[in-house]
């Protein structure tokens, strides 16, 4: 099943549906059991699932439905969970450490093999497809992430890894935007990241249960534990593309991030978790690697105007547009050595 958040612009309110081939089935107007917000829904945990699938294979047979079905291109699609309780980002792919470390001069890590690490990312900053306004300090070396986000569709308490795939609601695109000299800036301090990683998490188009994805299955990791799916993971920008992996490569599996998450802590419905960065998948790890090769290699960096594309086989495509915050407020000029 794919489920999708829009704004419905008659009502001026968020409006959740599922989406069967480009068209979008408002959720409350299926069933009144149903509610009509993804937070709501996800809250609603076995009982709107189970119900919600019900309807979607309904959909799938050809029956009739009382919701009217709506053009997906018609709608002003939002993350699919808009206003997630939770938003943390995990680092599961070695490659992209590995990578980042060595074009720093440095040894690999042995904590990373040896658990999952994450941070708390801005549960407030989501954005869904479409435009990514940005402030004029965002624009020092702005990035993409291309990551894959797993969406926690069911509430609990040290969960064990053997049981944690059970706790995921679905998958999501996501792309962690970053402005790398504020989130280096900081790093120094040992804190963070911050204000480099807290103004936009795109999510989209749409969520996709586990169920959607099983052909995609494939071995996990020796030593591992938890589900392994095989989806191609792919950056474009303004149409050119710069990177692509796949969700295989991911070194710890979701259910040993959501082991170590819920660790003496609750977890709740919509929760969102990063995979973290896939190898190539960011211009700080592709600029780094060229400089590694030639330090004369150009740089690349995200600009106003431009246009990205994530797409993660069997989750759809992400487009994002890069445009100016109508603020002009610079904290790097409030800054000693930043001042003129």
């Amino acid at each position: 099943m794919k489920l999708i958040s829009y704004y419905n612009q008659t009502d001026q309110l968020e409006q959740a549906a599922i989406l069967v081939g480009s068209m979008a089935y408002d959720l409350n107007l299926l069933d009144k059991e149903l509610p009509p917000t993804m937070a709501e829904f996800l809250f609603g945990e076995d009982e709107t699932m189970v119900l919600a699938k019900a309807y979607d294979a309904q959909i799938k047979a050809g029956n009739k439905v009382r919701a009217t079905p709506k053009p997906i291109q018609s709608l002003a699609l939002l993350a699919p969970v808009p206003h997630p309780p939770s938003l943390r980002d995990a680092y599961a792919f070695r490659q992209h450490v590995a990578a980042g470390r060595r074009n720093r001069g440095l040894d690999m890590i042995p904590e990373f093999d040896e658990f999952p690490v994450f941070y708390f990312s801005n549960h407030h900053a989501i954005n869904g497809p479409g435009d990514i306004a940005v402030m004029p300090d965002h624009l020092h070396q702005l990035d993409f992430e291309l990551e894959i986000a797993a969406v926690i569709g069911w509430a609990g308490y040290n969960i064990r890894a053997e049981e944690a795939d059970d706790f995921i609601a679905g998958f999501i695109v996501m792309n962690d935007f970053s402005a790398r000299l504020l989130q280096m800036i900081e790093m120094k301090l040992n804190l963070g990241p911050a204000k480099g990683k807290d103004f936009a998490t795109a999510l989209g188009p749409y969520l996709v249960t586990p169920d959607e994805l099983q052909a995609f299955v494939c071995p996990t990791p020796k030593g591992h534990i938890g589900k392994q799916y095989n989806l191609k993971m792919q950056c474009k920008v303004n149409g050119a593309l710069v990177s692509q992996g796949s969700t295989a490569d991911m070194n710890w599996t979701f259910a040993e991030i959501i082991e170590r998450i819920s660790y003496g802590t609750e977890m709740y419905p919509g929760e969102i978790i990063g995979s973290g960065t896939v190898g190539t998948g960011c211009f700080l790890e592709l600029n780094g690697t060229a400089k590694h090769q030639n330090p004369n290699a150009f740089e690349n960096w995200l600009k106003l105007g431009d246009e990205v594309e994530l797409s993660i086989e069997g989750l759809g495509v992400l487009y994002n547009r890069i445009i100016k915050s109508e603020d002009d407020f610079s904290i790097l000029a409030q800054q000693k050595k930043f001042r003129k």
